[in-house]
């Protein structure tokens, strides 16, 4: 039988190569096409590079692929238009594309009704005025922050050169004891391959960026397997409880 296939469309380059190490444990095919505009964490510039005219190009190189989802990867260019626009966004991104689509501020949220997680502490890369609206999203969706804190990294570029070292240190640093999972929500960040040691060290659920885009679009066609390695998301079948 052929693996499942789910496309996602990815800002520049970073830590892009998180997908085929989970495609290799899922056994699922996940490709990747690149879009591209100015590589900063800065509103303006989030506006424009999850804009539709950039999606939908983002639908058209996948399209050869013919993947049965889509989602756009990036947490930052979907929760800049709040949590209607980024409803909107997917919605034009679906109709592009012609099969459901989602993306990653979206699965954050899913992911967390999932798992039952209702607290949670955030430790983002961004400058503190973005990651300050990821906050807010969440809060719409009934998730209360904790904690919050902001590494203050302008690029995508620069957090993809994060060291798993530099990575479980942000981690460790920003836990907070009243909070269910933590969270990380940049898909520059690579996360997939310490997902286990993340959680170890915690204690807790730990969800990221890559980590739940790759979960939202398994369960947008309804073929999300266990696996352990991608942490306690994947470790169990979970009920998605919608909005």
């Amino acid at each position: 039988m052929q693996a499942p296939t789910v496309g996602f469309i990815y800002p520049d380059h970073a830590a892009e190569d998180d997908y085929p190490l989970a495609a290799a444990v899922l056994g699922a095919r996940l490709p990747v096409a690149h879009i591209y505009g100015t590589d900063l964490h800065a509103i303006a510039e989030l506006l424009d590079l999850g804009s539709p005219d950039k999606l939908r190009h983002g639908a058209e190189l996948l399209a050869p692929e013919r993947p049965a989802a889509v989602v756009w990867a990036c947490t930052s260019g979907s929760f800049v238009y709040g949590p209607q626009g980024a409803r909107d966004q997917v919605r034009a991104l679906a109709a592009a594309a012609g099969v459901p689509a989602s993306s990653t501020s979206l699965a954050f949220v899913g992911a967390a009704r999932a798992l039952g997680v209702r607290r949670v502490a955030v430790a983002a890369s961004y400058p503190d005025d973005v990651a300050r609206l990821f906050v807010d999203f969440l809060a719409d969706a009934g998730i209360e922050v904790v904690a919050q804190s902001s590494a203050g990294i302008d690029t995508a570029a620069e957090v993809g050169t994060l060291t798993t070292a530099q990575v479980r240190e942000l981690t460790l640093a920003n836990d907070h004891p009243d909070a269910q999972a933590l969270l990380i929500p940049d898909t520059a960040m690579h996360t997939i391959a310490v997902l286990p040691e993340l959680e170890a060290a915690l204690g807790k659920t730990v969800l990221t960026a890559n980590q739940v885009t790759i979960w939202e679009g398994l369960r947008l066609i309804g073929e999300v397997p266990t696996a352990a390695a991608l942490g306690s998301l994947f470790s169990e079948r979970h009920t998605y409880v919608g909005r």
